[in-house]
């Protein structure tokens, strides 16, 4: 979402100039006032004149955005998140092909029913990837399919092969990183096509 703007807040009954960060799940406040809005938890969303106004946490928050901007920002906060489906681009009847092994609720409830059978075509394929054999299985099926995107899945922070072993190799492969997404608490995804020529 990114969308970002200086200006006066009031919260509770604080008051100061703040740089307001609209993230996708969250409002994020810095600078005199420091505080974080899950977008899921405000109510009473509206705008008053030139203000975006809502209560959080306890606290009635009043962002000086302009009546343009306030309204803008309300209707994206008020706008649910594209499901991690959509976010895979499955929402529109694509099929998948599934490397590995799905041991993740969040990844298997975004993934039934868009699962290619086996002999039919796939659009794209997802991995599931744990360490460098997961990683080769994925690129295996890929020299199949050289035109499918890749999603490859895999676990967050700090582990023995993850986000940056995986980078390295597709790299190494001719793929580049056009995209990524939270999948769950645990998972991270992102997704690698080639270059178009």
């Amino acid at each position: 979402m990114g969308r970002e703007a200086l200006v006066h807040a009031e919260v509770g009954g604080e008051a100061g100039e703040v740089r307001a960060l609209l993230e996708s799940s969250e409002l994020i406040l810095r600078g005199e006032i420091r505080r974080r809005f899950p977008k899921a938890a405000m109510t009473d969303l509206r705008v008053e004149d030139d203000m975006l106004c809502f209560v959080c946490q306890g606290d009635a928050v009043r962002l000086a955005l302009g009546a343009r901007a306030a309204a803008s920002w309300a209707e994206a906060i008020a706008k649910p998140p594209p499901s991690l489906r959509a976010k895979l681009g499955l929402d529109k009847g694509a099929k998948a092909r599934l490397i590995g092994v799905c041991d993740d609720v969040v990844l298997a409830e975004a993934v039934d029913g868009a699962l290619a059978p086996a002999g039919e075509a796939a659009t794209m394929l997802i991995a599931c990837v744990n360490g460098s054999d997961d990683l080769a299985k994925a690129l295996d099926a890929l020299s199949a399919a050289p035109q499918m995107a890749l999603w490859a899945i895999y676990p967050k922070g700090k582990v023995t092969f993850g986000d940056t072993a995986i980078r390295e190799a597709l790299r190494a492969q001719g793929l580049r990183d056009t995209k990524s997404c939270a999948v769950s608490e645990r998972l991270t995804a992102t997704r690698y096509n080639r270059p178009s020529i």
